[in-house]
């Protein structure tokens, strides 16, 4: 059955949500898809379908002013829109009514123009008042865009969140990137992050003694992975000053002091290569486009000629929302920036590197963004204790949105495996 073919039935006409319902109509090229809930208790759309609740005329007020992602996900991570189901359900069901009815991008003026008594309605309830204030957990970043000012608030916004938290949610290594489940989708997440780690180790060759860079380090897990198994002398930058308290703690138990040192630096401030070996995982997303090439430029200087380099990133298609959209641009990575893989190799290859392996990980960022999740509903309790109710509804959204992305290739992420010309030819590489 398609959405258009499912009956409209509505229990009432009375009350807002028939109202509204039938606003809506033009806009959206047919019936509502889901069961509404207004409110003040009225009800409209397909009987037996998804119920959503407009739980306060605030919910309509976010709509109107931004309309499509942005608004529903403010009203959802405050509680003003409920959805009654499983949000990954509701995220289908609109990307299938959007493709069904061939519906254009909303923008505040279209919305004005073709839904006249939806304005109308919105006025009457006091919901057009004033323009809705953005929910506390929505970032607000100031100055010029990847000064090292900015990009520090840009990344504290969202990794110095609470060191807590994250034990909680991650696996015992702290590895806040895409695991590799070597084994399949069966296998635990501390396992298929281990795996991860020892096949970057693996890649770039590290032996006993070494000197290995890690570009944007997180919580320590490749550092303290690198230093205890590989035996290698570590340097980890980070500018999430959280991070670095974390992982010098665990440095100073596991008696690492002589092996790890974390520095709370700018990647544009690593000046004491070259190393033997780089590498920077999931870091590369958040220096911009403009910077990309200053970026590449950095990992080519620090690493010796003939050296390996690992860059982890994630990547998309070219679109107007090159941050992964309006949600993630606003709530979680703010001027994060991702592009098609082959642009970020023709960067990459433009900074010197031979480019000798592009390992694709998409769908095993699914199963390790369903692992996350999974932890977060589970003990749902305690992730609200530790962010409050709208910080857990931020993550929800966060983890099943960013889990449907990887499915279905909206995203990926792929290990990109360089080297530095010069030095030694080459035989086979490390990891082979």
């Amino acid at each position: 059955m398609t959405l258009t073919d499912r009956s409209t039935t509505s229990t009432s006409t009375q009350g807002l949500a028939p109202r509204i319902e039938a606003a809506l109509r033009p806009l959206l090229a047919g019936p509502l898809p889901v069961r509404l809930r207004a409110w003040d208790g009225s009800e409209a759309g397909p009987e037996g379908a998804m119920l959503v609740e407009l739980r306060s005329p605030q919910a309509l007020t976010r709509l109107l002013w931004h309309p499509g992602e942005l608004g529903a996900a403010q009203a959802y991570v405050t509680g003003e829109i409920d959805v009654h189901g499983e949000i990954g359900d509701a995220l289908d069901l609109v990307r299938e009514t959007v493709a069904a009815r061939s519906l254009p991008p909303l923008t505040p003026a279209r919305v004005a123009r073709m839904l006249p008594d939806l304005v109308r309605l919105a006025r009457d309830a006091g919901a057009l008042a004033r323009p809705p204030a953005p929910p506390a957990t929505q970032a607000v970043i100031k100055g010029r865009l990847h000064s090292l000012a900015r990009d520090r608030a840009s990344i504290s916004h969202h990794y110095d969140l609470s060191n807590e938290f994250y034990e909680f949610l991650l696996d015992p290594h702290m590895a806040y990137s895409c695991a590799f489940y070597a084994d399949g989708p069966q296998m635990r997440l501390e396992d298929a992050q281990a795996a991860k780690l020892d096949l970057v180790c693996r890649k770039v060759g590290l032996q006993e003694g070494m000197r290995f860079l890690d570009v944007g380090c997180g919580w320590g897990s490749l550092s303290l992975y690198a230093a205890e198994h590989f035996g290698a002398h570590v340097t980890g930058v980070t500018i999430a000053a959280e991070q670095k308290a974390f992982i010098d703690e665990r440095i100073r138990e596991r008696g690492l002091q002589d092996r790890v040192q974390i520095r709370l630096q700018d990647y544009r401030e690593v000046h004491d290569g070259p190393y033997d070996a780089v590498a920077s995982l999931e870091m590369g997303e958040h220096v911009g486009e403009k910077n990309y090439d200053t970026y590449a430029e950095v990992l080519h200087r620090n690493v010796k000629p003939g050296g390996y380099v690992l860059v982890q990133q994630m990547s998309r298609f070219r679109g107007h929302h090159p941050g992964g959209g309006p949600f993630i641009e606003q709530f979680i990575a703010p001027d994060m920036t991702m592009r098609p893989v082959g642009d970020t190799l023709t960067f990459l290859q433009g900074a010197g590197f031979e480019v000798r392996g592009v390992h694709a990980l998409r769908e095993h960022y699914v199963w390790t963004v369903e692992a996350w999740h999974r932890t977060l509903e589970e003990n749902w309790d305690r992730a609200v204790e530790l962010l409050g109710e709208e910080g857990a509804r931020v993550w929800r959204l966060y983890l099943v949105g960013g889990a449907q992305a990887f499915r279905d290739n909206r995203m990926g992420v792929d290990q990109l495996l360089l080297r530095r010309t010069g030095g030694p030819a080459v035989v086979s590489d490390p990891a082979r």
